[in-house]
């Protein structure tokens, strides 16, 4: 008798602990304390990669951080993309251009309406043939902050390579072309500028370029309708910066040289 009711104890005590263990148990879920196993994830589990799922990437220099980059984030622009972008901006400008003749060149005077060659119209103390050298050639060597020695330029009329070594004899087989002609600019509307812009626009970054000789000469004061580059590469941009000079000017186009600007801008 007296085993049957410890029997009755222990198993009545046994009950009542598992209950307990149960409503614990119960409390602590709701509570959110405990996840049920089927929505826990195990620490080692890798997160998942897709279109729209971040990727969590070490950090350099910093252990133990972590930081979210999504794969599906924009590529930077391509230089197609830029390229475009800029022929199409100067399409723009082109048909934006008056078109009309050239003035007559009487009175031109590249000094007297231009300005000396070269000033520093930015005023960085260096002039703009200077300027132009140590943009335009690499490898440079100068003397003083200034003056640019020596220095390799490619050619972007030709793609031909030139060692420049400034000399009497040597200096001008690299020559600093204006992309439009300062006499162009004196016949298509810069007669109407005043002494100021003149100058700014006869040293203007964007109208300059450093080029062999043999193209400078051979260009002269011819506009797009008479004279492009050899390199049929370089053509686009070429005629991309005349427009933009030119809008920036407020200067005109003439009818051969506008068609012939147009053509080139269809290929670019």
């Amino acid at each position: 008798m007296t085993s049957r009711r410890r029997r009755t104890r222990t198993s009545l005590t046994s009950v009542l602990v598992a209950l307990a263990l149960a409503v614990g148990g119960y409390a602590l879920h709701t509570a959110g304390i405990i996840a049920p196993d089927a929505e826990a994830a195990p620490a080692s589990t890798a997160v998942p990669t897709g279109t729209d799922a971040p990727t969590i990437e070490t950090e350099p220099g910093a252990p133990g951080t972590t930081r979210a980059s999504r794969t599906d984030a924009p590529s930077a622009p391509s230089a197609t993309d830029a390229d475009a972008a800029t022929a199409a901006t100067a399409r723009a400008e082109l048909a934006a251009l008056p078109v009309k003749g050239k003035a007559p060149a009487t009175g031109y005077d590249r000094v007297g309406d231009f300005g000396t060659a070269w000033l520093d119209v930015d005023r960085n103390g260096c002039d703009t043939r200077n300027d132009v050298l140590a943009r335009d050639l690499s490898a440079i060597t100068r003397q003083g902050p200034c003056r640019v020695l020596t220095g390799t330029l490619v050619s972007p009329y030709t793609g031909a390579t030139i060692g420049f070594v400034r000399g009497e004899r040597t200096s001008t087989l690299v020559q600093i072309d204006h992309v439009v002609a300062l006499e162009n600019a004196w016949r298509t509307g810069a007669q109407q500028l005043s002494q100021r812009e003149r100058e700014s626009l006869a040293n203007d970054p964007a109208n300059l370029f450093a080029v062999d000789q043999h193209s400078n000469a051979q260009k002269r004061s011819g506009d797009a309708a008479t004279w492009l580059p050899a390199d049929k590469s370089f053509r686009c941009t070429y005629i991309e910066h005349q427009v933009a000079v030119k809008t920036k000017y407020r200067l005109w186009v003439a009818p051969a040289e506008h068609d012939a600007m147009a053509r080139i801008l269809r290929t670019c």
